[in-house]
């Protein structure tokens, strides 16, 4: 069985090539998993926008609203970065449900990935940090809504703290939140998880996998998890122009590696989610986050 994909071609809402937010990235990662034979026409799943009805279990109506009806006042999209025209409502509203997807997917096929997702700043009020919709909150909701799952742990290791998804699931109790980052970045009021980790700039390979190797037996055991969502956001690599970290390709491999192996063994169903990436030499950025897909695919049945 391949791995499960879930792509749109819309996920690029076509940015200018020098924008902060590195919109073209999407389609090159689908080019470097054509070429590590990835994308295969069995393996790839196409989502349909989601409805407001999901969105606004995890957001504020009149927000919701908004950004569908690309009304969003200025104030909040100079918030999130970047305006909300009808191709930037129509990406974060497939992007979301591409998220719903993959997990309805992980729990039919042990894992599946979206290609992209992981938008960890989107808090339940608005948007914010380049995320419109806070894809794995409505995930979540959604499916403990729907009685598919009883049990979540969110495991984020973007480089930024998952302030917006602690927001909007602090009151969940059947969601357990894990973020671990670099202390000294975005955001500035960070919004506490069920488990914050914060790491000092210059943090390397050695030190980020001890550190995260002696926190994922825990994280295991403190409930019978029925699914993962995994964010792994590629912005703790040393070339990353947000980051402040000093992941190398070979420990990004190993904590994607690391977290995977860990969760399967324990026969949990896991959705990646590809995170944040901000590299200037975006080829090289979509190959960091083809990593997740070339490991998740060793453990597909």
């Amino acid at each position: 069985m391949p791995l499960q994909i879930v792509h749109h071609p819309d996920y690029d809402a076509g940015f200018a090539v020098n924008h902060r937010f590195p919109m073209s990235k999407y389609p090159l990662l689908m080019e470097a998993l054509s070429a590590r034979g990835l994308a295969r026409r069995d393996a790839l799943n196409l989502p349909e926008p989601a409805p407001a009805s999901w969105l606004k279990l995890a957001h504020a109506a009149d927000y919701v609203d908004q950004v569908i009806a690309c009304a969003v006042p200025e104030k909040i999209e100079r918030e999130i970065g970047f305006p909300i025209s009808p191709r930037v409502s129509l990406r974060a509203q497939l992007a979301t449900a591409g998220t719903v997807l993959a997990a309805r997917l992980a729990l039919l096929n042990g894992i599946a990935c979206n290609s992209a997702g992981g938008s960890h700043h989107a808090r339940r009020a608005q948007g914010a940090g380049f995320c419109t919709f806070n894809d794995v909150a409505v995930a979540s909701l959604v499916l403990l809504a729907e009685g598919a799952v009883q049990n979540i742990l969110v495991v984020d290791l973007d480089v930024h703290q998952g302030d917006g998804t602690a927001d909007i699931l602090r009151d969940e109790p059947r969601v357990f939140t894990f973020s671990m980052h670099g202390d000294r970045n975005y955001p500035v009021r960070k919004i506490a998880s069920d488990l914050d980790v914060a790491l000092p700039d210059g943090t390397g390979d050695a030190a980020y996998l001890e550190r995260l190797g002696d926190i994922l037996p825990d994280l295991g055991a403190r409930a019978h998890w029925d699914l993962v969502f995994y964010n792994a956001g590629v912005d703790v690599h040393a070339e990353d122009r947000l980051g402040r970290l000093s992941l190398s390709d070979d420990g990004l491999r190993a904590r994607d590696e690391m977290v995977i192996r860990h969760f399967r063994a324990l026969g949990i169903p896991l959705c990646g989610v590809i995170g944040g990436g901000y590299s200037t030499d975006v080829a090289a950025l979509a190959a960091r986050h083809a990593i997740l897909f070339e490991i998740a695919a060793g453990y597909a049945r």
